[in-house]
């Protein structure tokens, strides 16, 4: 007895053994290759592009869309597709559209915060938001080709503009309890918040600096403009300020 739509087909064993060789090859040739089919019925290799499954790497495939197509004319459905996983996969990473450009920020903010948490109290207050904001300017040469059509992209285009102002918040957030600690303030107080809004200006002005000069190493701008107005802020000045109006 038989079938006669089995006729002439390989044993299923066989076609079996056939999709783990393809799988095989395809990996080692760097491909994705993902076994469809039901646990009993035939089994094939689908091949196509490596899934990007990490924060940089999808933010990597989208920074790139949207500098080729432009950003309101970039879907999810796109960056999806490019990047090689599902749109709830891509959402587990980034909650929206406009977090793409932004990268692990919160992961970056939490490092920060604790470098600054981790600086001696003998070091001057300027001093150490310096080095922990140029710290957290820092990226993998391999990135700076992407750092910088990232910042292009928040800075320069309106949708992004809106979204950008309750990032850079978070921002300040992390400066601003910094300063509330060293000065025994409240975050709230008008000279954290008054530090933290420069300190955010100081980067601002130096990322556009950056992607004007296209030759000056971004930290080195952003140190030289640090160290400008580390100059002119005198913190024991702005205590004392502050004890007299108390």
């Amino acid at each position: 007895m038989g079938c006669s739509s089995c006729a002439g087909s390989p044993p299923l064993a066989i076609s079996r053994v056939r999709t783990i060789l393809m799988t095989l090859s395809a990996v080692g040739k760097g491909v994705a290759a993902v076994t469809v089919g039901s646990e009993d019925g035939p089994v094939r290799a689908r091949l196509g592009r490596a899934p990007s499954t990490t924060h940089a790497e999808i933010s990597h495939v989208a920074l790139t869309l949207f500098m080729e197509r432009g950003f309101d004319h970039t879907t999810i459905d796109d960056i999806a597709r490019e990047a090689g996983i599902g749109r709830r996969t891509l959402f587990r990473y980034f909650p929206s559209k406009n977090d793409l450009p932004w990268g692990d920020f919160d992961t970056l903010l939490d490092r920060m915060r604790v470098h600054l948490a981790g600086m001696p109290d003998d070091i001057p207050m300027m001093e150490q938001l310096r080095v922990a904001i140029v710290e957290f300017n820092r990226v993998p040469e391999e990135e700076w080709h992407y750092h910088r059509r990232r910042m292009d992209l928040l800075l320069h285009v309106p949708t992004l503009l809106a979204h950008s102002t309750l990032r850079y918040a978070s921002w300040r957030q992390v400066v601003a309890e910094h300063v509330a600690r060293r000065l025994e303030l409240p975050e709230h107080d008008l000279i954290p918040q008054t530090m933290a809004w420069t300190c955010l200006g100081v980067c601002l002005a130096a990322y556009e600096q950056w992607l004007d000069d296209g030759e000056t190493p971004l930290l080195d701008i952003l140190d030289e403009a640090f160290r400008l107005i580390d100059e002119r802020i005198d913190t024991k000045v702005v205590q004392a300020h502050r004890d007299v109006q108390a």
